[in-house]
């Protein structure tokens, strides 16, 4: 038995639409784009949609069109993926590391208060693993100082703080659509928000600048999507919430069965809907196996792990002179190990993955 800790689903129907893409000739942006843009927004109740062709790019566009350049800092989580931070280098901003919440793996907002300072422009909230962030108490800070807040949601289609979905809970919301995201356009991402001047500054800025055809207003990108990726995006999207249904089922069956082994199992904060990019567990102390025997031990069974995050984005070399202590994103980097929860695990996959783990605990 092989089971992989990520897969994406795709199948006839994802072939079909690229096809009638291919066979229409019109390769590039164009109406499908469009119409996976009016359909994301109407899914996550967002006034705006804006394709790109990856979720840093979304990163980017949407830092870019906030304003946010050389001399100011945008506070971040240090347990995150590298592009969270990244995207604010790449605009010659500075990030600033905030320290996450232990249960939840989230952005802390008391560390984020603590951060803030006068270049200070923005705040990126990661909904790490597919589980909001406390964007209520970051919210408040950012109201409190001026700052603009941005959703990470490259692991949140679907995700819901307090009735709201991710993509409506800020000034501007980013996803991806890479292979193993919770739904996949092939490589993609998407721009959300409700403000119009910021919609219409992203789709300047992903298209070179350009306020026309061969008119140039900005110094722009070309982070277009494709027809090819939207078409996919389309018949993704209208199986996404049967997607993000089984990782939930598939999460309530490892929280059930894995009670009592020396696991802790994910912690959903009150007020969210939790859809399970990753089902993230921690090695509680003096547990019987280092990390690296565990995921060994299991890959002899024929079960993928992974770990999500080795190295805290604070710690990475390039952010050496940036450092700051995060003791709690130091202890789960340490600790934490990714579980299979995708859709295509099976009954008797998840079964055979928690007998394997209660025999090594």
């Amino acid at each position: 038995m092989k089971i992989p800790v990520a897969r994406p689903i795709v199948g006839e129907e994802e072939i079909a639409a690229v096809a009638d893409v291919m066979r229409s000739g019109m390769l590039a942006q164009g109406s499908v784009v469009t119409e996976f843009e009016s359909r994301f927004a109407d899914y996550c109740g967002a006034a705006h949609a804006i394709g790109v062709n990856s979720g840093t790019a979304a990163l980017h566009a949407a830092l870019l069109a906030a304003g946010i350049g050389p001399g100011d800092s945008v506070v971040v989580p240090a347990f995150t993926f590298f592009a969270t931070a990244s995207s604010v280098s790449m605009c010659g901003a500075t990030p600033l590391f905030a320290d996450v919440e232990p249960r939840t793996f989230n952005i802390d907002p008391d560390s984020v208060g603590a951060l803030i300072r006068p270049d200070t422009r923005a705040v990126i909230g990661v909904h790490l693993f597919g589980q909001p962030f406390d964007v209520g108490a970051v919210r408040a800070l950012c109201d409190d100082h001026n700052l603009v807040l941005i959703e990470d949601a490259a692991q949140a289609h679907g995700s819901e703080y307090h009735g709201k979905r991710a993509g409506s809970l800020a000034d501007l919301a980013c996803f991806s659509f890479y292979p193993t995201k919770n739904m996949t356009t092939g490589e993609g991402g998407m721009v959300t928000t409700d403000d119009d001047a910021l919609a219409e500054r992203v789709r300047l800025l992903i298209n070179h600048g350009q306020s026309q055809k061969y008119l140039h207003s900005a110094v722009g990108y070309n982070y277009r999507m494709t027809n090819i990726a939207a078409a996919i995006g389309l018949v993704q999207l209208g199986r996404v919430e049967g997607f993000n249904e089984r990782r939930i089922e598939n999460a309530r069956y490892f929280n059930r069965h894995l009670a009592g082994t020396g696991l802790t199992t994910p912690h959903v904060a009150p007020g969210v809907r939790h859809v399970y990019h990753q089902y993230v567990v921690k090695l509680a102390a003096g547990y019987p196996l280092t990390r690296d025997a565990f995921m060994d031990a299991l890959a002899d069974k024929g079960i993928g792990t992974a770990v999500h995050y080795p190295i805290p984005v604070n710690r990475q070399p390039v952010y050496e002179n940036e450092y700051a202590s995060c003791p709690v994103a130091d202890d789960l980097a340490a600790s934490v190990v990714s579980l299979p929860v995708h859709p295509a695990v099976t009954d008797e996959e998840l079964a055979f993955i928690c007998d394997a783990v209660r025999e090594l605990s």
